[in-house]
């Protein structure tokens, strides 16, 4: 039996709430994850901080939101001064392997199949590496849907070979202290996945929730765009019965987590283990498709399962808002490893342990672009989010706004961005959103984050804005940023200019 402190994070991609059984869709058969569910603690109120593979990720495994590092849209680096956990981890003593779909390294989807500073490069394995294994042919089938015609051998399948290199990792560490990111491609397209599981789900219909009906009558211009003619047809009679492969998928990639956590119960059985996904998927809800440029709670409200025998409660559910900007300093709290100042969110490792805990007032949610290339989905669409408790406030800076009482409409039916009735509550948001925006030094920010036609009270465009200076605070890594002023060492990183 291993000693030290372990850490095993497990994340999917495309995976909506209710595509496991534990989070009330009694029809998806996820029973390991629905298994982990019960040793541990599921988060009912978890948020992604941008609802895209790539930015997604950035924030999860730098601890800063993605206007921040750099990677605020798909096939966007990383900066180059921006440390990632696997490097902060390793300079404290910490033995770090990333195996799975990365994302970061402003490659194309596959990754470039270089391993970054701070990971174990003998247990690297993005989905370049994958590939790279494969023949031309073996890597087109790779890539179609179709190829479940075949009846698939698990070997073949690159969350196979995944879990196989976290296994063989997780017996082989077993008495020292370690960061394990077991990152699954799957149940994102194509969807490959054996026969017996694509059976599971043959002629099954997807439920219809009553966001299904949206026709966007007072949703932002960009969601109708975004529609199409999905908006005006036949809601009565749409059949979501075209996910097999998808949903056949995701109860894949459930066994294969299994497989994983087999291991981490049999080596290291007081490890952290946190489970969770990129984004969710639309499926049809508002009449869109895929994720991207909205804030609608099926992409951006994400599963988020967290197990440890020293500190989470076992079964329990939290309404406690979290968001993965928490991620890494949680788990360099869990670690015993100093958190810098420069992460933007804070360790929730109390809410782990006391699932009644309320940490954060409100988290936030940005989108900047979808993928540089492709153009086709939508665009630049600056967008930022506030949600507290109960409502959410959504600017999009070049459409109508949103506000959503989530209490009373769950599904975001209602917008109450113009109702004088939630003015108070709109602005006070708003408010909050502008203030993180500055805090966190968007590069996007400025007075038309403020000057929306709702907000009586703005003030005149200013060409300063709010008149204040923000610096870096990296200095774990960099020399303390000097003043323009006198070129001596700051002493205030949030000064008046």
């Amino acid at each position: 039996m291993g000693s030290g402190r372990k850490v095993v994070l497990i994340m999917t991609d495309t995976q909506r709430k209710d595509m496991l059984g534990c989070y009330g869709n009694k029809d998806m058969k996820t029973p390991n994850l629905d298994k982990l569910a019960e040793q541990g603690v599921r988060f009912e109120k978890a948020y992604c901080c941008q609802p895209v593979c790539g930015p997604a990720r950035a924030a999860l495994f730098t601890g800063i939101y993605p206007h921040s590092s750099g990677s605020w849209g798909n096939s966007m680096a990383l900066g180059d001064n921006v440390k990632t956990i696997g490097q902060r981890f390793a300079d404290n003593g910490i033995h770090c392997a990333y195996i799975g779909k990365w994302h970061l390294d402003g490659g194309d989807y596959f990754g470039v199949g270089r391993c970054p500073e701070g990971w174990d490069e003998n247990y690297w394995y993005d989905m370049r590496s994958y590939l790279e294994e494969l023949s031309e042919k073996d890597r087109v089938r790779s890539r179609l849907p179709k190829t479940n015609e075949e009846d698939l051998s698990e070997d073949f399948l690159y969350g196979h070979r995944v879990s196989d290199k976290a296994i063989d990792f997780i017996g082989k560490n077993t008495d020292e202290d370690f960061l394990l990111v077991v990152s699954y491609d799957e149940p994102h397209h194509p969807y490959l996945c054996p026969k017996r599981f694509i059976d599971m789900y043959k002629g099954y219909e997807f439920p219809k929730s009553p966001n299904i009906w949206d026709r966007l009558d007072d949703k932002p211009e960009h969601h109708k765009a975004w529609s199409g003619d999905a908006c005006k047809g036949d809601k009565d009679s749409l059949k979501l019965d075209a996910y097999t492969y998808f949903l056949a998928c995701n109860s894949y990639v459930d066994y294969e987590i299994g497989r994983v956590m087999e291991a981490i119960e049999k080596n290291a059985p007081d490890a952290l283990v946190i489970y969770t996904t990129d984004h969710g998927d639309m499926m049809n809800s508002h009449s869109i498709g895929g994720k991207g440029a909205a804030m609608y709670e099926e992409i951006t409200n994400v599963p988020l399962i967290v197990k440890c025998p020293e500190v989470a409660s076992k079964g329990s559910a939290s309404e406690s808002l979290i968001s993965h900007i928490d991620i890494v300093p949680t788990m360099m709290d869990f670690m015993d490893v100093e958190i810098p100042s420069i992460l933007e969110g804070t360790t929730v490792l109390e809410a782990f342990e006391d699932p009644d805990v309320f940490i954060n007032d409100e988290i936030f949610i940005e989108f900047g672009r979808y993928e540089v290339d492709h153009d086709g989905f939508g665009g630049f669409q600056p967008i930022r989010c506030c949600r507290d408790s109960r409502y959410k406030l959504v600017i999009n800076l070049l459409a109508s706004d949103e506000l959503y009482d989530l209490e009373e409409d769950s599904y975001e039916m209602k917008n109450l961005i113009n109702s004088e009735e939630h003015a108070k509550i709109r602005d006070g948001l708003h408010d909050k959103l502008l203030e993180w925006m500055n805090r966190t030094r968007d590069p996007f920010r400025g007075y038309y984050w403020e000057r929306r036609p709702w907000r009586k009270d703005a003030k005149d465009a200013s060409w300063s804005y709010t008149g204040m200076t923000r610096q870096r605070e990296n200095e774990e890594y960099e020399p303390r940023q000097l003043d323009y002023s006198t070129g001596l060492e700051i002493t205030e990183a949030q000064r008046k200019k």
